[in-house]
């Protein structure tokens, strides 16, 4: 069983920065490929960031393309979505998950052994 626990949301201004970190308790880490998703009020939930276990590989959705970077810090149990250049269609809980496999599979969220409760982003205009 694995715990995630996100925080680092909050009230931005569009063109402003956020760094959302999650916080992973029980199993063994570094087994694991995290990814990030967000949903937004009346949206479906989206694919927006992902890293294979030893932070070979990384993918991002074209949505957020070169202003967000995802990394993790195996030995601090923690993964981590800096977020540049945020614009009001940004807003949306953020949620940190995880898949048991090296490298992450698929971005629709069906493969997700755990995910996380939730951190909300909000970017005013």
């Amino acid at each position: 069983q694995v715990q995630l626990v996100e925080s680092g949301g909050g009230v931005v201004q569009a063109g402003g920065s956020l760094r959302l970190a999650c916080a992973a308790s029980g199993g063994t880490f570094s087994m694991y490929a995290v990814g990030w998703f967000r949903q937004a009020p009346g949206n479906l939930r989206e694919f927006v960031a992902a890293i294979s276990r030893f932070s070979v590989t990384t993918s991002y959705s074209d949505y957020v393309k070169g202003r967000f970077t995802i990394s993790r810090d195996n030995a601090k149990r923690m993964v981590y979505l800096q977020m540049n250049g945020l614009n009001p269609e940004d807003t949306a809980v953020y949620y940190c998950a995880v898949q048991s496999r090296a490298l992450w599979t698929g971005r629709t969220g069906r493969d997700v052994d755990y995910w996380g409760q939730g951190t909300q982003v909000t970017v005013s205009s």
